[in-house]
């Protein structure tokens, strides 16, 4: 379904590459305003203190339930399931997730750490700091956990898309997208990697092939504002403006399709390497 006009008035600047969209979310797009649940994990049943005392199960069961509009309420329900099960490292993992979540990315660089310590499958906290390395802007970090990740976990499409993020991020643009092509082999039509690997394309100045990929899935019915503003990004790169234009009016008011043209021909004017460094450098996703 489109995104209404009336939804996107007032919207300034270039629409958000679609970099890193997926993940460093978990790649799931964000859009609908969640109310938050507030619950109380440690509450028992009755005045008098009587009622079940919460179990490690029943406090993993709560901080997922709370994690979908708490989130310090998730943390302080993981952080308890933490110091039951000292051996388990899902609830650090867990909480690591739910500080990425806040914007807290040294604190979840911390609890992904500990849990890396602790026995028993900790690809969860790799992936988690590999995530939390690309959001401080320090790509070459996040290659170590990625690569144990990737030991044990070669085909997953996710990995193969953290890796073309990495890449992309650290200016290595046809490894980029090598990696998302591999992860579009084992999950085709995923939207996450077909989204990067056209911006990925047109950062490296391949216009045409960029426009070809993201095309089919930014036209389809199914679409986001994202995927068809990306598009619109490509195409003005391309010095297509009236397309550009076109799928701009889609989603935006014309003052903001009038700003994005403007900015489109300033990218335009600079260098293959700094437009891409411009580009990524603006992506909210690095700090989403």
């Amino acid at each position: 379904m489109h995104q209404s006009k009336a939804g996107a008035r007032g919207v300034r600047g270039m629409p958000a590459p679609a970099l890193l969209v997926s993940l460093i979310v978990g790649l799931a797009l964000a859009g609908c305003v969640v109310t938050p649940v507030h619950l109380d994990p440690l509450s028992v049943e009755g005045r008098d203190g009587g009622g079940p005392i919460p179990t490690y199960a029943m406090l993993m069961r709560i901080g997922a339930a709370a994690q979908s509009g708490d989130l310090p309420n998730a943390l302080g329900v993981y952080r308890r399931a933490a110091e039951l099960a000292p051996q388990d490292p899902a609830p650090l993992i867990a909480a690591g997730d739910v500080l990425l979540q806040m914007g807290n990315i040294n604190e979840a660089i911390v609890s992904y750490n500990a849990a890396l310590v602790r026995p028993g499958d900790a690809q969860g906290a790799q992936v988690g700091l590999a995530k939390a390395f690309l959001k401080t802007g320090k790509p070459q970090l996040a290659l170590t956990p990625l690569s144990k990740a990737m030991e044990a976990s070669p085909d997953d499409p996710k990995l193969l898309l953290l890796l073309g993020v990495t890449k992309d991020l650290a200016g290595s643009h046809l490894e980029a997208q090598g990696y998302y092509r591999g992860g579009l082999v084992r999950a085709p039509g995923n939207p996450a990697l077909t989204v990067n690997l056209a911006l990925s394309l047109a950062l490296s100045g391949n216009y045409p092939n960029a426009i070809s990929v993201l095309q089919p899935l930014a036209m389809s019915p199914a679409t986001s504002a994202q995927e068809r503003q990306t598009l619109a990004l490509i195409y003005g790169l391309n010095g297509n403006t009236a397309e550009a234009a076109r799928l701009g009016r889609i989603d935006l008011d014309d003052a903001s399709v009038e700003h994005n043209l403007a900015y489109y021909q300033s990218l335009r004017e600079l260098s293959l390497e700094a437009r891409s460094q411009a580009i990524l450098s603006g992506s909210p996703a690095r700090a989403s």
